[in-house]
């Protein structure tokens, strides 16, 4: 014998409900919305000087320096073709940002005897490459004796 389960329809229609209540307070709220961002002109004074706040902020708009390393991380490995060991440093510019990649330059067997370089990465706010440099070769283990 089939079991008449009418529960469900009741449940479906509420939720219908649910969303239209839903839908009603969205459409109020965009309306409150509207009219607080109404511009006044009355407010406006186009003679009086407009206080201009410097932005004391080093870091370029377009990247944070999370972002600005990953990308000199992959302009770093899509030129040099080299296994990648990280990002050492990431360095706000006044015009873009410079970032610093340890790269394997020769692996050995052991890997204690691998050839390490470190690259610089300038790259503009955007993270466009400008310019790339490799500043140092180290065997593994050295790389801060100079």
């Amino acid at each position: 014998m089939p079991v008449r389960r009418s529960s469900h329809d009741r449940r479906a229609d509420a939720s219908d409900d649910l969303y239209d209540e839903e839908d009603e307070r969205l459409d109020e709220d965009e309306d409150e919305d509207e009219d607080d961002d109404a511009f006044d002109d009355e407010d406006f004074d186009e003679d009086e000087p407009v206080e201009e706040i410097p932005d004391t902020r080093r870091r370029p708009r377009g990247l944070t320096a999370a972002t600005a390393g990953r990308a000199g991380l992959r302009h770093i490995a899509d030129l040099t073709g080299k296994a990648l060991e990280g990002v050492t440093f990431v360095q706000p510019q006044e015009n873009g940002w410079r970032v610093g990649v340890e790269v394997v330059e020769d692996r050995r067997i052991p890997s204690s005897g691998d050839i390490l370089a470190l690259y610089e990465a300038e790259m503009d706010q955007e993270g466009d490459l400008l310019s790339y440099r490799r500043t140092r070769r180290y065997k593994r283990g050295r790389g801060d004796d100079g």
